[in-house]
C-alpha cells in the first residue's frame, strides 16, 4: 500500500486511540495442557466480554488477533464455526467471547500478534497508541505482542483478569516480567477507565 493513503483501499476503519485485542480466544484448546488451561481462559474470557461490552459503549475498535493453529486454508470465521460447533473443548471461550460483525480480526501464524500479520497497517489506520492485551497464553502470545507492541513505541496495558496460563505462577511471572521491564499497566480491568485513557492519548499528542 502507498504511504499515506488516507484509508484501506476505500474501507476506513474506526478512529481511535486506544484499540483492545483479543488474543488467542477462539481457541478449540485441543491440545496438551488444554484441560488444565481451561477453567482459567473461562475466567479470563468472562472478565474480556465484560471489559469488550464497555469497550464498543467508549467507542474502542475490539481487535481479535488469533493463531490460524496450522488451517492455512480457513480464515477467521471458519475458525469460529470450529469451535462453536466441533464439539472442541474450547466452544465455552467462543461463546463467551462470540465476534461482532464490526470487530476487527487479524490471523496470525506464530506467537507476536504483529508477527508476518497486518496488525501495524490496521493500528495505524486506527490511529491507536494504547494498546490492551488480553488473552491466552499470558506467558506466550500475549507476552510476545506486548514486546512487539513496547518496541514499536505503543502504551501497553495487560489487565491481569483478562489473562490467563496453563500454570497460574507463569501468567503471573509474564506479568510481573511486563510491569518491569515493558512498562505495561496491569491493572485489573474493572479500573481501566476507557473514556479517560482515550483522552489523555488525544491530549497527548496535541
Amino acid at each position: 500500500m502507498p504511504p499515506g493513503n488516507p484509508d484501506l483501499h476505500g474501507s476506513a476503519p474506526d478512529k481511535s486511540p486506544v484499540a483492545l485485542l483479543v488474543i488467542d480466544m477462539i481457541n478449540d484448546l485441543e491440545f496438551e495442557g488444554g484441560n488444565k488451561l481451561l477453567p482459567h481462559a473461562v475466567a479470563a474470557a468472562r472478565s474480556i466480554a465484560k471489559l469488550k461490552c464497555r469497550a464498543r459503549a467508549a467507542g474502542v475498535p475490539v481487535i481479535y488477533t488469533n493463531d490460524n493453529f496450522g488451517r492455512w486454508r480457513s480464515d477467521f470465521r471458519e475458525t469460529v464455526r470450529h469451535v462453536l460447533e466441533d464439539g472442541v473443548r474450547g466452544r465455552p471461550l467462543a461463546e463467551l467471547l462470540r465476534p461482532d460483525s464490526d470487530d476487527y480480526f487479524v490471523l496470525k501464524p506464530r506467537h507476536s500478534g504483529f508477527y508476518a500479520t497486518t496488525l501495524d497497517t490496521l493500528i495505524e489506520h486506527l490511529g491507536a497508541r494504547r494498546l490492551i492485551l488480553t488473552g491466552i497464553n499470558g506467558d506466550n502470545c500475549v507476552l510476545m505482542t506486548a514486546i512487539d507492541g513496547y518496541v514499536r513505541g505503543f502504551e501497553v496495558y495487560v489487565p491481569p483478569d483478562c489473562t490467563a496460563s496453563i500454570e497460574r505462577r507463569h501468567n503471573k511471572e509474564a506479568l510481573s516480567y511486563m510491569k518491569r521491564v515493558l512498562h505495561a499497566d496491569t491493572r485489573a480491568a474493572g479500573k481501566l477507565d476507557l473514556r479517560r485513557l482515550k483522552r489523555s492519548a488525544r491530549r497527548a499528542r496535541r
